[in-house]
């Protein structure tokens, strides 16, 4: 091709582009996303961007085709006649191609071009050798100017810049980076500082200070402790307890919290117990708020639907009258649970099934976090337990009904995640249920009547009536609290935002109308649940499932199913929010420019701002009496006196130190061999009371000189000793007694 064919041809390319961004003849410009880079002719390198491609294939025309080298799969050779590269190859960008022509077709590698082919090479003009020899580089390539100067192969200024080459270190870096600003990260480190900020001051003397009182958290705090001791010493002595002396199984008396095991490996004493118990006290607050946020999102609902969603489900304003019991509290591994699983399983409530989205992992994971749930206690697991149950058999049956017209609908590898990972959560049940089915076996007291039930039953003015602990609420309702037989397992208010929210849902919302209808009839069943006896006496609805389901007449407090209903809440209001988010991006793209302005962005985050403010609280921490030194250096077994079931709990707290076998303990039901106990040594110390102690094993009796007051052990330090082989010894505030 001569000289004036290539130009023509290049005349003929140009004519094709826009008038806009032409190279004037000394330089060519490399227009990427609207940025025009100038770059010198023979220039070695120049400034390399991407995202310039789209915009240089529109520039090549219809017909025009572009051979790249590695872009579109061609392995062009470089031709014979052609001496300006060095490498034997031409890597021009799209550009620059599409600039020889609609009908012609750049090659990469130079050869003669012939049918309208346009040759590559823009001002240097090479050198042809006739013999066959090898082209050499560069016939004076014009670079500033200057003649006789190596200019390099020009063909570089239009390849893509080789990708750097990063270092260990940096590699590191930039992964870090990317974990850092994920959306889970971000999730997880905003679930943990609302936390400690929506539980303050628990973080401010954790040392020192419980929520609520000092009763049942002490207990629990005592559970965490002998958990992870025992595990690390003896674990075959798991649920022999130190406490209840002498009976056996006296850890599962009550809900155990057993998965919070490691954490109660570390420290030691009473102070650290405590310290302990707080921290998981904020840190179940987190995973709640993170658990409904993660369920929220993989259903399809937007970020700050399902933050509407997270904040509800973890600081609805009922769960303020719970915060003495972390068992309860503790139910983040609920919707955790089942986000994995639905994960796993590729379904999602907004968009279906979707099987290329399977992920048998997650479906594992999602078992594995249920088991680990259920390890923290039956209060709120059994229920969680059955619907797992539920919806194992509708899977079954869909599976069933699906097997000829999809093939392997679940997949073999997703059936045996699910396979294994159903008997891993069924094998922790089982583990866990042996020892209160030993318990009922040996207490019968233990078991729940229905008498107990309707005693704890709410009524519908329940769902309306916030504890004393809302601070939004409490004194405003302190009225209706007064008319509730025993309010605090019968204020049962979700937030009267969350019910506003939601009842908007059920007309705008992402959601389908058959699953707002699912949800909605869910909301109705769990409240019905909720109230026990209250509804329809309890016929239909609690009562068969309190006389059928194994377990089930364990679970005395109906109103805790109100955790369901908070949570179905929480997924209806955040299917009205996603779509309100959505409307207001709809209407920023009509703006100019097409962005949210403060007042849009600031609308999109009202109902989440509202359902926290409603969720605040005024929860006291009062401070847990200190422990005595006495404890420090008796053995046991031993008995504390007085003793009843709130006094016996700080007692169980104190053991924490050596957990010196003990006759005192606290629970849900009291012993038989315990109400003995007291009721023996009511006249301690005398014939009667000693031998009865001695022949249970009792070693020392500790008196609290300090709690004596207003119990029937008052007056017993006035009693003489004489004749009942007992000797007597101050340590500090108490009395050892040692038989």
């Amino acid at each position: 091709m001569t000289t004036e064919q290539s130009d023509a041809a290049g005349r003929a390319g140009s004519a094709s582009r826009p008038a806009t961004g032409d190279a004037p003849p000394d330089a060519t410009a490399d227009v990427v996303g609207g940025t025009d880079t100038a770059t010198p002719p023979g220039g070695d390198g120049g400034t390399d961007t991407d995202g310039g491609d789209g915009a240089a294939a529109d520039e090549a025309g219809t017909n025009g085709r572009a051979d790249t080298g590695g872009t579109s799969g061609r392995d062009d050779k470089a031709g014979t006649d052609n001496s300006g590269m060095t490498d034997g190859r031409a890597e021009p960008s799209k550009a620059e191609i599409a600039s020889t022509g609609t009908d012609g077709r750049a090659e990469t590698g130079g050869k003669a071009a012939t049918s309208g082919k346009a040759e590559a090479g823009d001002e240097a003009e090479a050198g042809r050798s006739g013999t066959g020899d090898k082209a050499k580089a560069g016939d004076e390539a014009r670079r500033g100017g200057k003649d006789g100067e190596d200019a390099g192969d020009p063909w570089t200024a239009f390849g893509p810049a080789p990708d750097p080459v990063l270092t260990r270190p940096r590699r590191a870096v930039r992964a870090v980076g990317r974990f850092v600003v994920h959306e889970w990260t971000l999730a997880a480190v905003a679930s943990l500082a609302l936390a400690v900020l929506m539980t303050w001051p628990t973080l401010r003397y954790p040392r020192y200070t419980l929520p609520q009182d000092y009763w049942d958290p002490s207990l629990q705090s005592w559970q965490l402790a002998w958990s992870g001791h025992i595990l690390l010493t003896d674990p075959g002595q798991l649920w022999s307890s130190n406490t209840f002396f002498p009976e056996p199984w006296s850890f599962a008396f009550s809900d155990t919290l057993l998965g919070y095991a490691p954490a109660g490996m570390i420290g030691v004493g009473p102070e650290d117990a405590l310290l302990r118990y707080n921290i998981m006290f904020v840190l179940a607050h987190a995973l709640a708020t993170f658990g409904a946020y993660a369920l929220a999102r993989q259903l399809g609902a937007g970020r700050i639907g399902a933050a509407v969603a997270g904040a509800s489900y973890a600081y609805a304003p009922w769960l303020l009258a719970q915060a003495g019991h972390l068992h309860i509290l503790s139910n983040g591994g609920i919707p955790l649970a089942l986000a994995m699983l639905a994960r796993g399983h590729g379904w999602s409530l907004r968009h279906g099934y979707r099987p290329r989205r399977r992920h048998a992992g997650w479906a594992f994971a999602g078992w594995v976090v249920a088991a680990w749930q259920l390890s923290l206690g039956f209060g709120i697991g059994l229920p969680f337990a059955y619907l797992l149950a539920g919806v194992v058999l509708v899977s079954a049956v869909v599976w069933f009904v699906r097997r000829r017209r999809v093939k392997r609908p679940f997949g073999r590898r997703l059936f045996l995640a699910d396979l294994l990972g159903g008997l891993v959560f069924a094998a922790v049940g089982a583990a866990l249920a042996v020892p209160y089915f030993k318990v009922a076996e040996l207490h019968p007291n233990a078991a729940r009547t229905l008498g107990d039930i309707q005693l704890y039953s709410p009524p519908a003015s329940g769902f309306f009536t916030a504890p004393a602990e809302s601070r939004i609420w409490g004194g405003l309702h302190e009225g209706a609290r007064a008319a509730l037989p025993w309010h605090p397992e019968m204020t049962l208010l979700p937030g009267f935002v969350l019910y506003a929210l939601a009842a908007g849902g059920l007309f705008f919302s992402v959601w389908r109308v058959r699953h707002r209808i699912f949800l909605l009839a869910g909301v109705l069943v769990t409240m019905a649940l909720a109230m026990g006896t209250r509804f329809l006496g309890g016929r239909f609805t609690y009562v068969p499932l309190f006389e059928h389901l194994p377990g089930w007449n364990g679970l005395r407090t109906p109103g805790r199913m109100m955790l369901w209903t908070t949570l179905l809440l929480g997924l209806l209001a955040a299917g009205a929010v996603t779509a309100f988010c959505a409307r207001v991006r709809e209407l920023a793209a009509e703006r100019v420019p097409p962005w949210p302005g403060p007042w849009l962005r600031l609308a999109t985050l009202v109902p989440l701002l509202l359902v926290v403010v409603e969720g605040l609280n005024v929860t006291p921490h009062p401070v847990v009496p200190r422990q005595p030194a006495v404890m420090r250096t008796v053995d046991g077994p031993m008995l504390v006196l007085p003793s009843s079931q709130n006094l016996d709990q700080p007692v169980m707290l104190w053991s924490t130190d050596r957990f010196q076998r003990m006759v005192n303990g606290g629970s849900g039901f009291t012993p038989d061999s315990q109400a003995q106990a007291r009721e023996f040594t009511v006249s301690f110390p005398d014939f009667a009371s000693v031998d009865y102690l001695r022949r249970r094993g009792v070693k020392n009796v500790v008196v609290l000189r300090d709690r004596l007051g207003g119990t029937p052990w008052e007056g017993m330090l006035d009693r003489p000793i004489d004749g009942l082989g007992v000797t007597r010894e101050e340590v500090g505030d108490a009395v050892v007694y040692r038989l």
